[in-house]
């Protein structure tokens, strides 16, 4: 996950949308690891799924943005804050569990699908961005 993440970043246009689907432990977090490492991003990626955000500044002055919605129902005033991510021209924000903002998201925008297989392995289709 970490290797197609620096391929996707590779081939990332600044501004950018990734939406992230895939189930608890597909891989999402790791992709974004991969984005950030290729951005040059020296923190460590977390999760955010308790903080529902995090913000990464590449050397480059590019914020990679992360938002995991997975424990809100309603997203109130985080709606807003994605907003504001989306529009701003510097910035590639990447949404795990989207459904809550979904209305929010651009229709441009890139969607990853991850699916862990019965072996273990991983699927991943991708609209969006050609590699």
């Amino acid at each position: 996950m970490i290797n197609l993440g620096l391929q996707i970043a590779k081939n990332l246009k600044i501004p950018s949308t990734i939406e992230l689907l895939g189930d608890v432990g597909a891989g999402k977090t790791t992709l974004t690891k991969g984005i950030a490492k290729a951005l040059k991003i020296p923190e460590e990626i977390t999760s955010p799924s308790f903080t529902i955000s995090k913000c990464y500044v590449a050397p480059t002055g590019t914020q990679l943005v992360h938002y995991d919605f997975y424990r809100l129902s309603d997203p109130g005033l985080m709606s807003e804050d994605l907003d504001e991510s989306i529009s701003d021209e510097n910035t590639i924000t990447i949404v795990e569990w989207a459904e809550t903002v979904a209305n929010i998201l651009p229709a441009n925008r890139i969607i990853i699908k991850i699916t862990t297989t019965d072996d273990g392995a991983r699927e991943v289709a991708i609209e969006g961005l050609e590699l």
